[in-house]
């Protein structure tokens, strides 16, 4: 697609309303998952951009929990946040995952794209996003005793996203519950090799640019 034709597809009406379908639709996934995962990614009811919209929703919904989450529950020190760190630490594990996710299909059979694994991914974590959103406003009306309200719509949010990413996988690689949790088990596994291997792989490259720069060093400081 030229950028051109990608520019008139992103600015056309149809293009929008087909967004707000989709986004309309994760409500339809979170309360009836199983057609709703099914038609997300065969009948392709999901779209990328309502994927990343809802992975732009999760990482603004971050930041704004550090922002205006009451300090009675939650006290940030604002010179020591790194937003891109932060950023970071929730765009670095979905990515990997993914990408593990998908990798593994080969082995266990699996049906999903790399595409489907996203869009899914993206979908299940609605709940975990609303609660967030809805935390925001409740910490500033709660007090200190009915801030356990707090942690209980976190968890809420969490365990019904998780359920949901389950039974996700399920419909998106076409296998039964067991081999969906065996499949999950064996990705998380993967996530750590790959997250191990990255970690050695910036060791050695920061260990060989320290090495080269104190190369440089001495061989200026004996040069002069």
């Amino acid at each position: 697609m030229s950028e051109l034709t990608a520019g008139r597809a992103f600015t056309s009406k149809a293009w929008w309303q087909r967004l707000g379908g989709s986004v309309k639709y994760s409500f339809h996934v979170m309360f009836h998952p199983f057609d709703g995962f099914w038609d997300l990614t065969h009948e392709h009811r999901g779209t990328l951009a309502a994927a990343n919209l809802f992975v732009i929703l999760l990482l603004v919904g971050r930041l704004m929990t550090l922002q205006f989450t009451n300090m009675m529950f939650l006290k940030v020190y604002w010179p020591r946040v790194n937003i891109f760190q932060q950023c970071a630490s929730l765009l670095m594990p979905l990515g990997i995952y993914c990408i593990c996710n998908w990798g593994l299909t080969t082995l266990f059979d699996g049906k999903g794209k790399l595409k489907d694994v996203y869009i899914a991914t993206a979908y299940a974590l609605v709940p975990y996003i609303l609660a967030m959103f809805i935390s925001i406003p409740l910490s500033n009306i709660l007090t200190m005793e009915e801030g356990s309200l707090l942690s209980v719509l976190e968890g809420l949010g969490l365990i019904w996203s998780a359920l949901l990413l389950v039974i996700g996988m399920v419909q998106v690689h076409d296998f039964g519950l067991g081999k969906t949790l065996l499949f999950l088990v064996m990705t998380v596994v993967g996530m750590a090799v790959v997250i191990f291997l990255l970690l050695l792989f910036l060791t050695l490259v920061s260990d060989g640019i320290g090495y080269i720069i104190s190369m440089y060093k001495e061989i200026n400081f004996r040069l002069n």
